[in-house]
């Protein structure tokens, strides 16, 4: 399995020539199975050899973290290039801040989805983490797609602001309002994306 990830991102996809520039594990409710233990160790394995980073989808509320990130640092993985998605989705700010002690990056990703948690409740929670001084371990953005065809028509016509422009029109005017500053906006949406991002190597 390690070996279609490095195929993937040193020579394309499925012979395409396009190089995927992320690593991704689904780790859901039932957490870290026999095989979703033995993906996230090839994920890291790939991870390790090539520098690419990591995005790890999870279920929030099962708050599988812990156990996530024991398996990341048993096979040697850069922390601080690995982001546990969709962690807004949590209404837990104290097990948030032990996991990003560890260095990984909350993915606060899913703004405009109000199904697991409210606007005002994914906004606070930002709030609350920047106020503990960890803006520099998120990132923000919506989950959104340009294109989804897993619902019926019409399925997610109550989702109004689940769109690319949530953050920039409505996030962060709130975030300032309560006392977010322009140097975390700058960490959460410039900096530390780029540091995520920065450093991929071939082999």
């Amino acid at each position: 399995m390690t070996d279609f990830f490095i195929r993937d991102i040193t020579e394309g996809i499925t012979g395409t020539g396009v190089k995927a520039g992320m690593l991704k594990c689904a780790v859901d409710e039932k957490g870290l199975t026999r095989g979703t233990e033995r993906v996230l160790r090839a994920v890291a394995e790939a991870h390790r050899e090539t520098g690419t980073p990591i995005t790890i989808h999870t279920h929030a509320a099962g708050q599988h973290g812990k156990a996530i990130i024991d398996v990341l640092t048993a096979e040697g993985a850069d922390l601080s290039r690995v982001v546990l998605g969709h962690s807004g989705d949590s209404k837990d700010p104290d097990y948030l801040t032990e996991i990003a002690e560890s260095g990984i990056i909350l993915g606060l990703d899913r703004f405009g989805i109000d199904h697991f948690a409210t606007f005002t409740e994914r906004a606070d929670l930002v709030v609350e983490l920047c106020r503990r001084d960890l803006a520099s371990q998120l990132v923000l953005s919506h989950d959104c797609s340009v294109y989804l065809d897993w619902f019926a028509p019409g399925t997610l016509d109550a989702l109004k602001d689940w769109h690319y422009l949530h953050i920039s029109q409505d996030v962060l005017p709130y975030l300032r309002e309560h006392g977010v500053t322009e140097s975390q906006v700058d960490a959460m949406l410039v900096t530390t994306p780029a540091r995520i991002l920065a450093g991929a190597r071939t082999r």
